[in-house]
């Protein structure tokens, strides 16, 4: 298998406004990320994605770029976006900027030259169509909620909008938008950064009068054109995002070829606690067996012809300790278990700000979250007529704002986070989960993760390994085998919260125990409540 350094490589996101305040105005920026440097370097971190930085009015938290080749006031300055660059590559860290590319800020020059007229020549860089206000050309509907159609009066007609009203869709239709694109990508890769990651990049290709968002007709034929035209042949690590991706599709999205991306994030596994055909509030148990199915389908089907990113949590998704562990009395063994789990599979790993440390869902009243997609939802449900108390519920266990929260340093006020007010309400429990009590800890969460960090480094089976599960049918392991010519790895979780006696014991009786997640294993045939262990062994010549 083609070596690549991303492939060994474990990502770690940073959503820069909760991250680390410099000046005590109670937001991250970009300074606050430079004097964490060292704390990334001891986890063992290879690249930082930055959730965007860019200028922007901050309707979307910075996913409404107004300007894609300048810094946001709020995070600091481009001067000190080129120091962190520089900073970070003297740490062995490279910076992986995050680029939306569907849709930019109503407050962009493009779309404010473009509501002039008809006539302007930017009004074809967005998707507009002719109608009366008041009757829309369909009946699409935003993903945070209200119609996809804006009517705007200056030009009469309407705009296409698959977010927010602030965020019209660019029109990649027209070449002369993808260039100046492309031109803007070129651009970073001068001032130094080591990839991107391509924001909702499956729904570039709308074509909004068929009502096709993602996966559009035209989609990989402009992905192959921006690759050709910006860091094909270059060593970057790029990565699209693609809500509606399979693994057919991420065959084409993370070619070896280099013809599109590095590898796809893609979200099947992690769409499961659902109503089928309903909306993410809309909870449901986590069907355990469909999970087990769906990520050895990713594991085996993109073996040797393509590249997926491991995750859990990023900005969007609630914690995953909260969510499919358990953040009371197991909190530290089931976030230590869902590490192990997933770093031992094939492909990149993303660690999300906080959840090395175990970090949890935020217990908010209503007042306190600042996400428009969860503010949106609130007021429509409660029009709705849904009872107050399972509007919170979900909110509670979804909104994005569990994962927003300032990151949680030490026991000072506000968690180390700022001298000043926060943006964002602390988490309450920063004072018993924090960076300061775990990084000298060797049974914490933070030293689990560095520890599986270096093991990917080590071994090449986490990389070229092929993939097989185990115990498909049991309602509580989740079990699999990585091999290569040189060795062998078995990861064994108990996934839920009772002990069990594993089935598998003459697996591993010959091998060693690379890492589990208590401190000494009583009997080797019986799991405790989300007991996780990872062994290896060599191959006989």
């Amino acid at each position: 298998m083609e070596e690549k350094w991303w492939k060994k490589a474990v990502i770690y996101q940073i959503y820069p406004k909760s991250f680390q305040d410099s000046n005590g105005d109670g937001i991250g920026d970009l300074n606050g990320i430079l004097s964490r440097l060292d704390y990334l370097e001891r986890l063992g971190a290879d690249a930082i994605w930055l959730s965007p930085v860019c200028r922007s009015p901050q309707d979307d938290n910075g996913y409404d770029i107004s300007d894609y080749q300048d810094i946001d006031s709020m995070f600091g300055s481009i001067e000190d976006m080129e120091r962190l660059i520089r900073e970070a590559k003297k740490h062995h860290i490279g910076i992986i900027m995050d680029l939306v590319l569907n849709h930019s800020s109503d407050e962009h020059r493009w779309f404010l030259e473009a509501k002039k007229s008809r006539e302007n020549p930017y009004h074809d860089y967005y998707v507009w169509r002719d109608g009366e206000k008041g009757h829309p050309p369909n009946d699409m509907r935003a993903c945070f909620g209200g119609s996809a159609w804006e009517w705007c009066p200056e030009v009469g007609q309407y705009y296409f909008h698959q977010f927010s009203v602030k965020q019209p869709d660019l029109n990649w239709e027209n070449p002369k938008v993808r260039q100046e694109i492309y031109s803007m990508i070129r651009w970073w890769i001068d001032k130094g950064v080591c990839g991107f990651r391509m924001d909702v990049i499956d729904q570039i290709a709308k074509e909004p009068d068929r009502k096709i968002t993602a996966n559009g007709p035209r989609l990989h034929e402009f992905l192959r054109e921006m690759s050709r035209e910006t860091f094909r042949g270059r060593d970057l690590i790029t990565v699209g995002e693609a809500w509606g991706a399979t693994p057919e599709l991420a065959k084409l999205y993370s070619n070896p070829d280099d013809s599109e991306f590095s590898m796809v994030f893609q979200f099947e596994h992690i769409v499961l606690d659902q109503e089928e055909g309903k909306e993410k509030w809309d909870l449901a148990p986590l069907p355990f067996l469909k999970l087990k199915e769906t990520i050895q389908r990713w594991q085996t089907e993109l073996y040797g012809c393509g590249w997926n990113s491991l995750f859990w949590d990023n900005h969007d998704l609630p914690r995953i300790v909260s969510r499919w562990g358990n953040d009371g009395e197991y909190r530290v063994e089931s976030a230590k278990m869902l590490a192990i789990l997933l770093h031992g599979m094939q492909g990149t790993p993303y660690i999300y700000q906080g959840e090395e440390l175990g970090m949890t869902n935020a217990p908010y009243a209503i007042g306190e979250y600042r996400d428009i997609e969860t503010r949106n939802m609130y007021r429509e449900r409660l029009e709705n007529g849904y009872d107050e108390a399972d509007i919170m519920a979900s909110l509670h266990a979804k909104s994005r704002d569990n994962a927003r929260t300032p990151m949680q340093w030490d026991t000072s006020e506000n968690a180390g986070f700022t001298r000043g007010t926060p943006w964002i309400k602390v988490n309450p429990n920063y004072r018993t989960i924090n960076a300061e009590s775990q990084l000298h800890d060797e049974n914490s969460v933070f030293s689990c993760y560095r520890k599986l960090i270096r093991l990917r480094k080590t071994y090449d089976v986490f990389v070229d390994g092929t993939f097989r599960l185990l115990l498909e049918a049991d309602e509580d392991f989740f079990a699999y085998q990585r091999e290569n010519t040189s060795c062998r790895l078995l990861v064994i979780c108990n996934f839920f919260g009772r002990s069990r006696t594993c089935p598998l014991k003459p697996e591993w009786e010959q091998m060693e125990l690379l890492l589990g997640n208590y401190s000494s294993i009583e009997a080797p045939e019986i799991f405790r409540p989300y007991e996780a262990r990872m062994y290896i062994s060599k191959m006989e010549a």
